[in-house]
């Protein structure tokens, strides 16, 4: 068994050295400046979707002085094509957008919008043909649909689920909150954390009928909160980062069953923190070695090593944020930068990534910017 584990490793390591390398080769091609989209809360000095690009040399994260106008557009995604940017509209009147991506500058052209007929909708994702976006609402405690025209333009909400119950807390739990929607990489299988069921949902999507059928629901510890995942680029692995306990739990991941099974649960807070906290997003390298958890009231990264035989995850480190409620983070394509968008104190943070170890490095680079909540690289 160690000696297939260890082929296994050494197998999984040489597809990622290898998809690293043709990655890196594109980039060459393209220069070494990658944009991204920069998502905000308006209203106190933000108007909606920012413009930057990263120098992948430097570290340099530079505004091209563009915005898209859009009401706290805190989450962001795109296309598999990089044709169009969708962004929720997280108010009590909840929306979803659609924009063009301008292929020669990247700017954007509002397209159009529909109502996500829920309160605070706070995650989209789009499935890998582009036909259909996938959204929730928090507050709403619901599951939206909409099917997209060729043109990127999304048409009326084709199907709507409403979870229900409520979870061991009170204060947070009172009612169902789904906090993010999200494909899995074999685009048969939806998974929805909610943090008011301490429950994950699976769902198929049935394209030709328009509507999501759930598969099968996973439980959580009770209090957990599950907020955010993430795939393993390369394994058969799933963390989902939980919200209300500040953990992180690591599961096996059968794509053929559209199943999950429980490996391990590990704090993303210091031994001794005795203070407020909360996670909020997680990210993996595209190397697949290294992951990151953000908590906000300790205002920090939480750095793990991921075993590729496993997928177990061992704490490498705990690094200052640079600011205050990193709300979101994001990795640059090439598995360089960190950058980290401090909501509350108004600016995100460059760090490097040892690319040996995964520690972070705060490189005293940083940008201005009115409630930064999610970050999108192209």
């Amino acid at each position: 068994m160690n000696e297939q584990a260890n082929a296994n490793e050494l197998a999984n390591e040489q597809m990622n050295e290898q998809a690293n390398e043709q990655l890196n080769e594109r980039m060459n091609e393209q220069g070494q400046n990658v944009y991204a989209y920069v998502g905000t809360y308006t209203g106190s000095g933000s108007n909606g979707v920012y413009l930057y690009q990263l120098d992948t040399k430097t570290g340099q994260f530079s505004s091209t002085g563009f915005c898209a106008e859009s009401k706290n557009a805190s989450f962001l995604t795109i296309d598999s094509q990089q044709k169009y940017l969708y962004a929720v509209g997280e108010s009590n009147e909840g929306e979803v957008v659609a924009f063009r991506i301008d292929q020669a500058t990247n700017e954007l052209t509002r397209i159009n919008s529909q109502t996500s007929q829920g309160r605070h909708p706070c995650h989209l994702s789009v499935n890998r043909e582009g036909t259909f976006l996938f959204a929730v609402n928090y507050s709403g405690g619901s599951v939206c649909l909409y099917p997209i025209h060729e043109d990127g333009s999304l048409k009326e909400m084709s199907d709507f689920i409403q979870h229900e119950g409520h979870g061991p807390r009170a204060d947070r739990q009172e009612s169902p909150h789904p906090h993010s929607i999200n494909i899995d990489p074999t685009n048969q299988w939806i998974i929805v954390p909610d943090l008011g069921l301490d429950t994950l949902f699976i769902y198929r999507l049935d394209a030709d009928k328009g509507k999501l059928v759930e598969h099968r629901q996973v439980k959580l510890h009770p209090a957990a909160g599950p907020r955010h995942l993430t795939f393993h680029p390369s394994a058969p692995y799933v963390y989902v980062i939980n919200e209300l306990d500040s953990t992180i739990t690591a599961f096996s991941y059968d794509a053929s069953l559209g199943q999950l099974d429980t490996l391990q649960t590990i704090s993303t807070l210091p031994e001794n923190y005795t203070g407020d906290s909360t996670c909020a997003d997680i990210h993996i390298t595209p190397c697949g070695k290294f992951l990151y958890g953000s908590n906000r009231g300790d205002d920090s990264l939480a750095v793990y090593r991921i075993d590729s035989s496993t997928g177990l995850l061992t704490l490498i480190e705990i690094v200052s944020t640079g600011g205050q409620t990193p709300r979101n983070f994001s990795i640059s394509p090439d598995g360089k930068f960190l950058l980290a968008a401090n909501q509350d104190s108004d600016n995100i943070v460059i760090f490097s990534i040892d690319q040996s170890t995964g520690r972070l490095n705060n490189m005293n680079l940083s940008v201005d910017i009115s409630k930064p909540v999610c970050i999108k690289f192209l």
